[in-house]
Formats: structure tokens, sequence, C-alpha cells
């Protein structure tokens, strides 16, 4: 039996990974899809304090009260920012990082700065405009290459996120390079996509493995058996 903690992207909850935690779990798994503050669920507690490190001890909350070790720690889009951090916090704890069509960042770097620059620049003036300062609204599922019979199931999840959560830089000290597996999942079925430099370096690196899936950005609810099973395999 292995421990998984999934960790959602901008603007999901952890109602995202619905279909992969019951199939984890039908698999004999334990399974933790924790919400980060301010979204989902707890999208009644956002407001504009809420940066990365917020995030990050939410997760490191999680570990620390359910005194997990061991685990699979898997981070989607935006979400690779966040057990970045928890890595290099608590190593120890973690047997394999999966990256699944996420941000890698190095020390220094903030989600603004790994983004292309018109998505970076679309996201502030989204806050200034029309999110009080702070608020970033979602874009429709359409964009991320999300099927489309769970489109609209999406769209009705999906809520506001925290500017400063990609505004503020990670600071690193190496240590999540400690952990023994990582593996990079890029998803190629849409465009642009922020995949591709990642899992490029990935390809090149020899204590990374990398891998493709062909769906959109949503893996976990475009193809939910297949990332299982790889999951599985990343243990």
């Amino acid at each position: 039996m292995t421990t998984f903690v999934l960790v959602h992207g901008a603007w999901q909850g952890g109602w995202c990974w619905k279909r992969v935690s019951a199939l984890l779990r039908k698999a004999g798994h334990d399974v933790f899809t924790p919400t980060l503050t301010g979204l989902g669920e707890r999208s009644h507690l956002l407001n504009d304090r809420i940066d990365l490190e917020t995030h990050i001890q939410d997760v490191l909350g999680v570990l620390r009260c359910e005194e997990l070790s061991d685990i699979v720690l898997c981070g989607h889009s935006y979400g690779g920012m966040v057990i970045t951090g928890v890595a290099d916090k608590v190593p120890q704890a973690i047997s394999s990082l999966v990256y699944l069509d996420a941000l890698v960042p190095e020390d220094g770097q903030s989600v603004l700065d790994l983004l292309p620059s018109d998505d970076a620049s679309s996201f502030k003036e989204s806050a200034r405009t029309k999110g009080q300062g702070f608020r970033v609204a979602p874009s429709p599922a359409e964009v991320f290459g999300v099927n489309a019979e769970d489109q609209a199931w999406v769209d009705r999840r999906n809520v506001d996120h925290p500017l400063k959560t990609f505004e503020q830089p990670i600071r690193l000290n190496g240590l999540w390079k400690q952990v023994p597996g990582c593996l990079y999942i890029y998803a190629t079925g849409w465009s642009p996509g922020i995949g591709k430099p990642f899992f490029d370096r990935a390809e090149l690196d020899i204590d990374w493995q990398a891998m493709t899936l062909s769906c959109g950005h949503y893996v976990m609810i475009d193809m939910p058996k297949e990332l299982t099973q790889v999951l599985i395999r990343s243990t």
C-alpha cells in the first residue's frame, strides 16, 4: 500500500481528483486530496493575504496532522510550485514527486516568471479590473482542452484564485532535489500548454523520468484510469 497526496492546480479544489482517488483507493492505497486555502469548498476563505507560502503550509499541515511519511506527492499545474516548496521542507517524508503538466520552479522564481508573458499580464489585468485587485478569474475549461462532456462540470466548480500565489517567488534550499524519484508527465493535447519546457528538461536529466499523455491539461479528468496506472507505477 502506498500513500498518495494529490495537490490540485489554480482555480480548482480537491474535487478535481475525485475519479483518480476513487481508483487508487479501490486498488488499496491511501489518498489525500487537500483543498488549498481560498479554493474549492474553501473559497469562502479567499482574501488578499493568501500567497504561495500559505498553500505550501496547507499541504505541510496535512502531512503533519495525518503523520504521513513515504508518500508519493503529486502536483498538477500550479500545484507543482506547492509540492516543490513542500518537498524542500520535508524531503525525508517523500518517496517520489510527480509533476502533472506542472510548473517546476527554481529558487526565486514565481508562477508569473514561469508562464508566457501574455498569460502573466492577463492574470494581473483580471485581478485589477474584475477581481478587487487580488482575485484572478478562471478561464473556461475549453481553454485547457477539457473533454466536451466535462467542460460544464469543471466550469461550475472552478473559482477565483489569489493573485499573490502567482506573484510570490518561491524560496528553496535545494533539499527537494534529495527526493529519490521525480516524474514529469506532459499533457500534449492542448495548446499552447505549459509543460513542454519542463518535460524537455526532465528528459535530459538522468535523475528524472519523463512521459507524455495525449489529453488536455486536466489529465485527472480526461484520463483518470491512465493517470492512476502511472501513479501506481511511480511508487
